[in-house]
């Protein structure tokens, strides 16, 4: 079995900056999927019951609605930069998928994801 020391060593080996094959930057944080229909979304007032006014990335303000998987595991703050995933049937309304922390935010602005 290795040692502590020898898993620490082996990372020291990698890029700092990794790139891809095609020389993009490798990306470090959850991307919304676009064939799952997912999107930024900009979180504007709790509602409460779970429920988040939020504004989508394509203009619309929507109700988020927390996830069950997520309700007590992740807090949500208004301005927070959320994927969200709106529903087929009713358009007004959208499940909440992630929550960026404020330095993948920072990140995804440096590298013009968000604007």
């Amino acid at each position: 079995m290795k040692s502590y020391s020898s898993y620490a060593q082996s990372g020291t080996e990698s890029n700092p900056n990794p790139v891809n094959a095609d020389g993009t930057p490798a990306i470090r944080v959850r991307m919304p999927k676009k064939w799952n229909k997912e999107q930024f979304a900009r979180a504007e007032t709790m509602l409460g019951a779970n429920h988040i006014r939020v504004t989508c990335a394509d203009g619309i303000t929507r109700m988020g609605r927390i996830k069950g998987k997520m309700k007590k595991r992740v807090w949500i703050r208004e301005g927070d930069t959320l994927i969200v995933a709106p529903w087929s049937f009713q358009d007004a309304k959208c499940d909440i998928v992630y929550r960026y922390i404020k330095t993948q935010t920072e990140w995804l602005q440096r590298n013009r994801f968000l604007i």
